[in-house]
């Protein structure tokens, strides 16, 4: 894959209320400037605009019409290399400030120095703690692992919902406009790749859902020969990322099974030797809430990374901090993926802190499949410590670490065998790590 950027922006406000007149996107151009830096605006390309509306099927509830959307791609420019730029409509004109952001290694042994990994982040005063210690660390490339805006948890009148497990619920569409512009700083300079969760589902009239991701993010999903925004893959140096989705058909006959099985057998090792996969729900937390709720997700496709090599699998959804031991099919395997899940980022709901392994907190098998992941797959175990039992009766042996604090991670891939993974706490210094680990590849040992 070549070195592509999108870039991505809002122009004008957005509506809300009864009687809403979308935009017309040829109002304005979507226009970026750029050049390497120090050498001025030598280049320019065009793109795209959009609008979306959130619209609902019951009288009552305040409708939305987005901003313009504008969506750039860069193609051609040259890796490892520092470029500025500017966005907007230079012929009105309206041009936004001059930016930066560093193009991606392209060579196998090269890697982004610092990839920063957190999920759940929401907009509280832990989102602001959490997004300042993350941009003190300095990262080349930031991966969001769903949970975004949290939109969902909102009322279409403003005001924070107390039924967010209703089967409809409204969402208010404006905190995406708010959540961007506090993102901006890193947005706008940092690289950033992001994955749908269940907060972005956002179902509206006629059972739309995902509208407002689709909308307002641009992902690889044509280029590595996805043909939803929902799942895709792309490389950054030495990395193969894929990316899945548990809220859209996931099994065999899928097209996401599919394309995900013709995507891992066209990874070249030897040129991005690291496979990392990411997506929303954990298969490995030991936390009561959500626990084993992606089990048939795991039955579905696990055995696939596994056969491939995936090296470690970033999640999110629940919110706290786990890290696990190399795993496959519940028992410790030296060939298979390290988990890390990462929804700590400071989300309006409260941290996660008990364990369904601790006394009494085993939650009944029955509350644990999730409507949109598919049917019920969590039975008892049937060998090991938890042999006939649902949940285990001390911390599994595949968990390495938890804790429950909000925080972000940050990963420094070194060279084709050695990766250094380190967790930073709200409540530590920026650069102080909570969890630190070198995670290693042994190709000899775990030949794909």
């Amino acid at each position: 894959m070549e070195n592509l950027f999108q870039f991505s922006w809002c122009f004008w406000e957005f509506q809300i209320g009864d009687h809403i007149e979308p935009l017309d996107p040829d109002l304005i151009a979507s226009f970026v400037q750029y050049g390497v830096f120090g050498s001025g605006f030598n280049y320019e390309a065009t793109g795209s605009s959009l609008v979306y509306n959130q619209v609902y099927p019951y009288e009552g509830l305040q409708n939305y019409t987005s901003g313009i959307i504008h969506h750039v791609l860069l193609t051609g420019l040259d890796p490892n290399t520092l470029y500025e730029y500017q966005c907007g409509d230079p012929y009105i004109p309206a041009m936004s400030s001059v930016h930066y952001f560093r193009t991606m290694p392209s060579q196998s042994n090269d890697y982004p120095s610092r990839i920063a990994v957190v999920g759940d982040l929401g907009l509280t005063y832990n989102t602001s703690t959490t997004f300042n210690h993350l941009i003190s660390n300095h990262p080349d490339l930031v991966l969001l692992v769903g949970g975004l805006s949290y939109a969902d948890f909102y009322l279409t009148n403003g005001t924070q919902s107390d039924c967010y497990s209703c089967s409809f619920h409204e969402t208010y569409q404006p905190r995406w406009d708010y959540w961007g512009r506090f993102m901006q700083p890193l947005l706008a300079n940092v690289p950033t790749m992001v994955i749908a969760g269940d907060h972005e589902i956002e179902e509206q009239a006629e059972s739309q859902t995902f509208v407002a991701y689709s909308s307002r993010f641009a992902v690889p999903s044509e280029e590595s020969g996805s043909s939803s925004t929902l799942y895709y893959s792309f490389n950054a140096g030495g990395i193969h990322f894929v990316i899945l989705c548990p809220y859209i058909s996931y099994d065999k006959s899928s097209d996401q099974y599919h394309w995900l099985e013709w995507d891992l057998s066209n990874v070249d090792r030897t040129v991005t030797p690291w496979l990392i996969a990411a997506w929303y729900p954990p298969w490995y937390s030991t936390y009561k809430s959500h626990y084993r709720e992606a089990e048939c997700m795991r039955v579905e496709m696990e055995d696939l990374l596994f056969y491939y090599g995936v090296d470690i699998v970033f999640n999110g959804h629940v919110h706290a901090y786990e890290r696990s031991n190399r795993v496959y099919n519940y028992t410790l395997d030296p060939c298979g993926p390290v988990y890390v899940t990462v929804g700590d980022g400071g989300s309006l709901e409260n941290l996660d802190i008990e364990h369904a392994d601790e006394p009494g907190n085993c939650p009944d098998p029955s509350t644990t499949p999730n409507n949109y992941i598919g049917g019920f797959c969590a039975f008892n175990f049937t060998s090991g410590p938890a042999n006939g039992k649902f949940c285990w009766d001390e911390q599994p042996d595949y968990s390495a670490y938890r804790e429950s604090s909000f925080g972000h991670g940050i990963l420094q891939v070194e060279n084709e065998t050695h990766a250094l993974w380190t967790w930073h706490r709200n409540q530590d210094k920026f650069n102080t790590a909570g969890d630190i680990i070198y995670i290693v590849r042994e190709p000899d040992r775990c030949p794909v």
